[in-house]
């Protein structure tokens, strides 16, 4: 039974045998074309230095935006997302749009109370809002590396800009899709790297490949949904027992993965990625991360639920067993709850007697 993906706005799990789909990134047509405009801003109006969207699209969005610039409701290097309606042929699509500032000219209007720092809007069109929405910290730390890129390379704007704002989409949408591809079957091993925090190495990749495997291995993650002080005592422990890193070797055709682990739970999802792969829509594999994720969290948490009622109940002990044995993810469930639990006696020794118990069916 492989996991399902939700329908509209719902981010329940459930069991489907139904896959995602994405394609080849090099035929955006599947998924609509992609736009992108900047503006300069300055005294409650908008100026146009680059775009790509018809004149008549161009006009619509630049209303779009000065609604809401007014309203306070855009913050410098943080964007947001809608749906907006233009003359294109998509007709509705999704927008992302921020607002920022050159750093090293905002730095000098701080210390200098005189000067005005420039500031900018950008928006990049395509897909749906829903879609958009899954990437927008991407997007947010995408605008962040323009703009650090304008301080180191000291260049107009325009020309050190430009090359942003046609591969927005390339760069900060596609790499999972491209992780996908590349790994296929492999997936799994990233999956289980990630989950577990075990430290990564790869080898023999063009730079665009290493950096894709980053972005797919922070966005699997389970950062910012488990404590911090959780992730950190995982990644020393993961170390600690590894020994070494998992080895991901570029140099063929297809990538040799070393030292890797893998369980059911990540083979099954792994399964969800590679059946979609006909469907060309690169948001989708996003939204199958993210529901890799919640179901993961989701076992994190009646695994806790289950230690707490095993703390006064044998037979809620012997469910804590059972739930590991076939959750298809107990070699890293319990390595979570052990961690977590390091401080309390009662529930430290729980988790004791179930890798007892994990060892010796392993054995058997």
């Amino acid at each position: 039974m492989l996991p399902a993906l939700p329908d509209g706005d719902e981010r329940e799990l459930e069991s489907s045998e139904e896959g995602g789909g994405a394609g080849d990134e090099r035929r955006p047509e599947r998924h609509g074309s992609t736009y992108h405009s900047l503006y300069g801003y300055r005294s409650c109006s908008l100026s146009l230095l680059d775009t790509n969207l018809p004149a008549e699209a161009e006009t619509e969005l630049r209303s779009f935006i000065a609604k809401r610039l007014p309203k306070g409701a855009l913050f410098e290097g943080m964007g947001n997302v809608a749906s907006v309606g233009l003359s294109i042929p998509e007709c509705t699509v999704g927008c992302y749009y921020c607002r920022f500032q050159q750093e090293s000219l905002l730095e000098m209007a701080a210390l200098e109370s005189d000067v005005n720092a420039p500031e900018y809007v950008v928006c990049f069109l395509g897909g749906s809002e829903k879609g958009l929405e899954l990437f927008r910290l991407e997007l947010d730390k995408y605008i962040q590396s323009m703009k650090i890129n304008l301080n180191l390379e000291q260049k107009t704007l325009e020309t050190c800009v430009n090359p942003y704002l046609r591969s927005w989409f390339e760069n900060a949408i596609c790499p999972i899709q491209r992780v996908v591809q590349l790994f296929q079957e492999k997936l799994t091993f990233l999956l289980h790297a990630a989950l577990s925090y075990t430290p990564v190495e790869v080898k023999n990749a063009d730079e665009r490949t290493e950096k894709d495997i980053s972005r797919f291995l922070a966005a699997a993650s389970l950062q910012g949904l488990v404590q911090e002080g959780t992730m950190t005592s995982l990644c020393i422990a993961m170390t600690e027992e590894q020994h070494k890193s998992i080895i991901i070797d570029c140099s063929g055709p297809q990538p040799q993965v070393h030292n890797a682990g893998s369980n059911r739970f990540c083979e099954d999802w792994m399964h969800a990625f590679v059946n979609g792969a006909e469907g060309g829509n690169p948001f989708l594999f996003r939204q199958i991360l993210e529901n890799f994720k919640l179901k993961a969290i989701q076992d994190i948490n009646n695994l806790k639920r289950f230690i707490r009622q095993a703390e006064m109940n044998h037979y809620a002990l012997f469910r804590c067993y059972m739930f590991l044995k076939n959750c298809g993810s107990g070699d890293i469930l319990l390595k979570i709850v052990k961690v977590e639990h390091a401080e309390m006696p009662e529930a430290r020794n729980v988790v004791t007697v179930l890798e007892e118990f994990m060892r010796e069916t392993s054995v058997a």
